[in-house]
């Protein structure tokens, strides 16, 4: 199959997913995860009509920017990001989801303030507890999303993870739907019962099951551009 085709059908399952769970269409942004893919790749999913893309290294980013200039494709930063790698990022997409510390936010907030920008960001939530893995607990999860609301320059619109792999997708389940309820006991913490509009999570083998516990953002790679290379 084509990127053309794959892309086809995973918006199928998306819309499908929507309806399952009373969500209206349109309602969960895919994100194509295109790190380590060539631009080649990534302009052909964009012909195919895919605008948002997804990308894990900061310097790799920064690369594919030049190369691909079209002003109507729209970044996602989705990886770890480093302090001293920020001036790839902030300012140039269109969301960060992984902030998991306030000097993190605080540097995206002063760079992309330079820029004359807000910087739309997403509190990454480490629901799993693995130490390899970044993120905040979420415990700790109340403290940082106040924190991040009063910094300068940055915007919080939600939050962002990466469960445990496993084969089930119902497994992964459980995750996701942790993440949705810490989500609807933060706008009560915060007493805000909009706050945190979008939820990212949700990869290439389970975001239907992630669509159904709420998500907003769906990061797939895989299943669009086939296995790493």
């Amino acid at each position: 199959m084509s990127i053309a085709d794959r892309l086809a059908e995973i918006k199928r399952r998306v819309a499908a997913a929507e309806t399952r769970s009373g969500r209206a269409q349109g309602s969960v942004l895919l994100i194509a995860v295109s790190k380590t893919k060539p631009a080649e790749a990534i302009t052909e999913a964009a012909r195919a009509g895919q605008v948002h893309f997804g990308e894990n290294y900061a310097q790799e980013l920064r690369d594919k920017l030049v190369v691909l200039p079209d002003p109507k494709l729209c970044w996602h930063f989705i990886g770890h990001l480093q302090k001293n790698k920020v001036k790839y990022v902030a300012g140039k997409v269109y969301e960060v989801h992984t902030v998991d510390s306030v000097d993190l936010a605080a540097e995206i907030g002063r760079k992309a303030s330079t820029l004359g920008v807000r910087q739309r960001v997403m509190i990454e939530v480490n629901v799993g507890g693995e130490e390899q893995k970044s993120g905040v607990g979420p415990e700790a999860a109340t403290g940082l999303c106040r924190a991040v609301m009063e910094t300068p320059g940055v915007e919080l619109v939600g939050l962002m993870t990466m469960p445990p792999l496993f084969d089930d997708p119902e497994t992964t389940r459980l995750f996701y739907r942790a993440l949705r309820e810490l989500r609807d006991r933060l706008r009560l913490e915060l007493d805000d019962p909009v706050a945190l509009p979008e939820l990212s999570m949700g990869l290439s083998h389970d975001f239907e099951v992630a669509i159904e516990e709420g998500a907003t953002r769906v990061r797939v790679g895989t299943a669009i551009f086939g296995e790493r290379g």
